[in-house]
């Protein structure tokens, strides 16, 4: 197989058309389908082909890329897509679907006889735009030729975790760096509701944690985000990191592990979601430690008794 592949590519949200972009950037023939078709339509204008049906996207294709909402999602649109699926055809599957979810995908596969690659990424919208996320990959090495050329195109690092993509080693993974992600998420915007609550500029905050083993990149970029109303566009929406979150405790209760901090986030993630802030970057979840009814639903700074 060469290097330049035809890759359909099913769902073209925040990532799946960054990822479809860089694939048309990097000289493969990228077919896209998604839903909702004006949010592909865009693409058209980078090279991309767009698809009315999932099966026609991966019609010919040497790989077929998911980038869908969750697992139940995948396997609907794969199922839809399975008419013009073939035997050997690469599928790396970057949803973050959960455990539970992976094991569905894997088991479509085997029955389609795909070569199936269990590979969610780590990285928001920035770093998707700009080809620099960290790919996370399960599958047979027989195969990795196939697919490395996506990895490549999409990824600044890949890093292999297994060989069997149905055993969900990658997506074990992601889950335990989004409990990670998520629970730094929230604790910067509870760090600037209490801020806000008793008077205190939150830039003394960063101040006394300036340049110390308390101070990280993350916090101050998601602070930023709050405290600049940038919260759209989305780099990561409070809906999806809401089902990630709950995909984590999920994890956690099936193997006997409580997650407090995670089951908190999640809760945090669908309070703010309810509230309205659904489609805004994760770090709207800020908006959860007020009453939304409540004067103080408002950007830190602003005097809330007023």
């Amino acid at each position: 197989m060469t290097d330049q592949l035809t890759v359909g590519v099913l769902g073209t949200g925040i990532m799946g058309a960054a990822m479809a972009r860089n694939l048309v950037k990097a000289g493969h023939t990228v077919r896209a389908w998604n839903r909702t078709r004006a949010k592909a339509e865009p693409l058209t204008a980078d090279g991309a082909q767009i698809a009315g049906t999932p099966a026609e996207a991966v019609t010919g294709a040497d790989v077929v890329l998911t980038m869908l909402y969750d697992g139940p999602a995948a396997l609907q649109v794969m199922r839809e897509a399975a008419p013009a699926l073939r035997p050997g055809m690469a599928w790396v599957q970057s949803t973050t679907a959960g455990i539970e979810g992976v094991g569905e995908l894997a088991g479509f596969a085997r029955a389609h006889e795909l070569v199936f690659y269990d590979a969610p990424v780590l990285g928001t919208r920035q770093p998707a735009e700009a080809g620099q996320l960290q790919v996370l990959a399960a599958g047979p090495v027989e195969g990795r030729g196939a697919v490395a050329p996506v990895f490549d195109a999409v990824g600044a690092r890949t890093v292999w975790t297994g060989e069997d993509g149905a055993a969900g080693s990658a997506t074990r993974l992601k889950l335990v760096a989004n409990s990670w992600v998520l629970a730094a998420t929230a604790a910067t915007g509870e760090v600037l509701a209490l801020a806000q609550a008793l008077g205190v500029d939150p830039q003394s905050f960063f101040d006394v944690i300036d340049g110390g083993p308390l101070d990280m990149g993350y916090l101050r970029a998601k602070a930023g985000l709050i405290l600049g109303d940038q919260l759209s566009p989305a780099a990561f929406a409070v809906a999806t990191a809401a089902k990630d979150a709950r995909l984590i405790v999920e994890a956690g209760e099936q193997h006997g592990v409580r997650l407090d901090v995670a089951a908190a986030s999640a809760a945090r993630m669908q309070r703010a979601a309810a509230q309205g802030h659904a489609d805004e970057d994760m770090a709207a979840a800020y908006f959860a430690s007020f009453d939304a009814d409540s004067e103080r639903d408002a950007a830190p700074g602003e005097d809330a008794s007023t």
